[in-house]
């Protein structure tokens, strides 16, 4: 592979961005001044309490969005090279799995997994090698007019175990599973009939860091990605479809290797240490109120994000549910 540009040259890995709009409840959804995080004791100025003033939204993320009305501000620019002492990055990964599922409710706890669509990634080449999606059945599903996936339609003739045995040999060939919004994707696996996956996981809504030129807000939805890349948006909702969105970009992104080694940089979650008043720092740097922490900003973010945020930041560590640890 030839070799790549400077990675800290390449990627801009926080990606703060402006936006006027509070984030989307959906289904599956001035100058910079450098600051560290500050530990957990230090002192802060504590948020207020969720009484006053309007309640803030529970966002969501979805994979369908629409495309933001103004340009984004520049992202911000951190160090060009990672401080000395900090364990090295893996290299790029060849073989990826490219993953999505639908679903009838938010959570194994409410509903189950109706369908899964995966494709195998060829990272140096930019090449399709494998795809494949198949359903499995259910004798209900309220999210129908999300997914447009008829329960009756599931339970149709299929040769499921051909393709899930298909899916699992992508799945052993690929050395790390993407997929966009990854809190989400993965809880399904595990439970029911689906196994647990045996590889780390990139979220290329979270992890990866796209270039500011794109202008994309931070998290970006699936549509935004694709319309930022050039990429027709024809539909949505189908797992395969959601798939082919990802493979496009991927297709059109020189930087793509770059990208997936930033992703793979340890993360943990931080929360916003701001006052009321200054919540829209947080939200126009990517974070997420009420999701995962309640009643909180937060966001995973890796040590050195963190540190170049231009507002207090603590790690939150509390325990959290396991969907959330799915860094490698």
């Amino acid at each position: 592979m030839a070799e790549q540009p400077s990675l800290w040259d390449q990627v801009d890995l926080l990606g703060l961005a402006a936006s006027d709009r509070e984030p989307a409840a959906e289904l599956k959804s001035a100058q910079h001044q450098p600051s560290r995080a500050v530990a957990p004791h230090g002192p802060a100025e504590q948020p207020p309490a969720a009484t006053p003033g309007p309640a803030e939204p529970h966002p969501a993320a979805s994979p369908v969005a629409s495309a933001p009305t103004t340009a984004p501000a520049p992202g911000l620019r951190l160090p060009a090279l990672a401080p000395s002492g900090r364990r090295p990055l893996p290299a790029a990964p060849e073989l990826i799995l490219i993953l999505d599922t639908e679903t009838t409710a938010l959570s194994p706890e409410q509903g189950e997994c109706i369908e899964v669509g995966a494709v195998l990634f060829h990272v140096p080449s930019r090449s399709v090698l494998q795809q494949i999606s198949f359903l499995l059945p259910c004798q209900a599903n309220p999210a129908e007019s999300i997914n447009g996936i008829p329960a009756a339609v599931t339970r149709l003739p299929q040769p499921r175990q051909g393709a899930e045995a298909c899916f699992l040999a992508m799945v052993a060939a690929a050395e790390v599973v993407v997929a966009h919004n990854v809190a989400f994707d993965r809880q399904w696996f595990g439970h029911g009939p689906l196994p647990s996956l045996d590889r780390p996981w990139i979220c290329s809504m979270e992890d990866m860091r796209w270039p500011a030129e794109r202008q994309l807000r931070p998290n970006p939805s699936v549509r935004d990605l694709a319309l930022a890349y050039g990429v027709p948006v024809w539909a949505a909702h189908r797992a395969l479809t959601d798939c082919h969105y990802l493979v496009h970009v991927f297709e059109r992104c020189p930087e793509l290797e770059a990208l997936l080694v930033a992703a793979q940089e340890p993360r943990q979650l931080y929360r916003a240490r701001l006052s009321y008043a200054e919540r829209h720092r947080a939200r126009e740097a990517g974070f997420r109120w009420n999701h995962p922490v309640d009643g909180a900003w937060s966001r995973r973010l890796t040590e050195r994000e963190a540190e170049a945020l231009p507002f207090p930041v603590v790690p939150v560590e509390s325990e959290l549910p396991a969907f959330l640890a799915h860094s490698a």
